[in-house]
């Protein structure tokens, strides 16, 4: 059939499901809470200290904990409850940023209570992305994704401006308080805007005997790193760190064209801008299989294009080139949900985390060696090496993605009609596993 129930979701039906608008709900909560908290205390500790050290040393919190809050606490959206993780890392992020607001609090013990209000995100994190497969399945999950991804890519920046702007208005212990409301009012969202799930564990017949942090750890890296697709899905989802190069030298980016901190701005911003506008055209009038035959050449794309920038444009020129790298980058809507569907539920959470720990991990390192290198050349030159070295990773990653992945083959039609399938997809709702060709009509590109 050329038509099909999946092919004809829509971003309506998605927001129509009551669990789905509480998690939306409290991914804005959370993020531009976030966002906000880090930029008050970033002003706030320079103001007081005018050290450039203990400013980064704050700012790093958005980095360093989370990689070992994904790799340690992310299991524990899979042996509890995922509603009850989520509430129970809200309320405790709330209480942390409240004790921020105590008077006379040290200035180290305000940086370790920041450290250790984002080491506690990544298990909300997790226990998101995971729940959202438990509130929708099939190409709804894909409209769902995508709206909570551009939800995040506007927050992230909605977020950043408005710490700003509050700091500059109402001071930073104002957006402080402001922050730990956020996390008060997620908690209730979310407590009352879904229901009860038991621990996804249980519904697994002791897939291993031990369900320890370590244990789980070690379990989530066989089960991503052990499975080719998984490995190779994750792989694309961490080349972000690669067409993401202009993020990390926008300030010397900018100044090499005579701009300042709004230039700069502009210059981060814009690739998330091209991806939100992008992503919801993208999943809503493009099919599944579609997006998993463009998914190799869009990651291409969304590296190759910043090599444009060893021209070294003009600051308009440079916005349209990171956007358009934005807009490509989309790609990891079908890489996501690929993800998703290849993941025991058992598993889900922990894999997230991974993923999410790996990403940071390479933005981080990335974002080093960019400014770094562009210490010696200009800005200009970093991006486009960035992006060069990207777009040869993306080929290799989407050459392998086209051999494992008979969907997408050049004679994809005939080869499913005629051979069995070993790629297996979960099919959620009815909670097992299918072959690829079983629900090839319903998920046509």
């Amino acid at each position: 059939m050329s038509s099909s129930p999946a092919r004809r979701a829509t971003f309506g039906e998605v927001f129509a499901v009551r669990e789905f608008r509480a998690l939306w709900a409290s991914e804005i909560l959370s993020v531009c809470g976030d966002r906000l908290a880090l930029v008050a205390l970033t002003l706030l500790i320079y103001d007081r200290t005018r050290s450039p050290l203990l400013a980064a040393v704050a700012y790093a919190a958005g980095y360093v904990p989370y990689v070992l809050g994904a790799l340690f606490l992310s299991g524990l959206a899979d042996r509890l409850p995922r509603r009850e993780v989520m509430v129970a890392c809200d309320v405790i992020r709330m209480v942390l940023v409240a004790a921020m607001l105590v008077p006379r609090v040290p200035l180290d013990a305000t940086i370790a209570l920041l450290y250790a209000t984002t080491a506690v995100q990544p298990a909300f994190d997790s226990a998101r992305s995971a729940a959202l497969g438990d509130v929708v399945q099939g190409e709804r999950y894909a409209l769902a994704a995508a709206a909570m991804q551009t939800t995040f890519r506007v927050a992230i920046v909605a977020g950043a401006a408005a710490g700003g702007v509050t700091v500059a208005l109402v001071g930073a212990r104002f957006a402080l308080g402001a922050d730990a409301a956020t996390f008060g009012v997620s908690a209730v969202i979310v407590r009352f805007g879904m229901r009860a799930r038991p621990a996804a564990v249980k519904e697994s017949t002791a897939v291993n005997g031990s369900t320890g942090v370590l244990a789980q750890l070690s379990t989530g890296v066989r089960v991503v790193f052990g499975d080719r697709a998984l490995r190779t899905l994750m792989l694309l989802g961490w080349l972000a760190a690669l067409y993401e190069f202009p993020e990390g030298i926008a300030a010397p980016y900018a100044a090499r064209l005579g701009g300042g901190p709004v230039a700069a701005g502009l210059l981060i911003a814009s690739a998330q801008v091209g991806a939100a506008l992008t992503m919801p055209v993208l999943v809503s009038r493009v099919g599944p299989l579609t997006r998993l035959r463009w998914m190799g050449p869009m990651a291409f794309c969304a590296c190759a294009v910043l090599t444009l920038a060893v021209l070294r444009p003009g600051l308009a020129v440079s916005l349209a080139i990171f956007a358009l790298s934005g807009a490509f980058a989309t790609y990891q809507v079908a890489a996501n949900t690929a993800f998703v569907a290849r993941l025991p539920n058992e598993r889900r959470a922990q894999a997230f985390g991974l993923a999410n720990a790996g990403l940071i991990v390479g933005q981080g390192v990335a974002f080093l060696l960019a400014g770094a290198a562009a210490e010696v050349v200009p800005p200009s030159t970093v991006v486009a090496l960035g992006g060069g070295l990207g777009a040869i990773v993306a080929c290799g990653l989407g050459l392998r993605w086209r051999h494992i992945s008979p969907a997408i083959g050049r004679h994809s039609a005939r080869h499913l009609r005629e051979h069995a399938v070993p790629m297996q997809l979960r099919d959620h709702a009815a909670g097992r596993r299918v072959p690829v060709h079983a629900v090839r009509s319903r998920a046509r590109g």
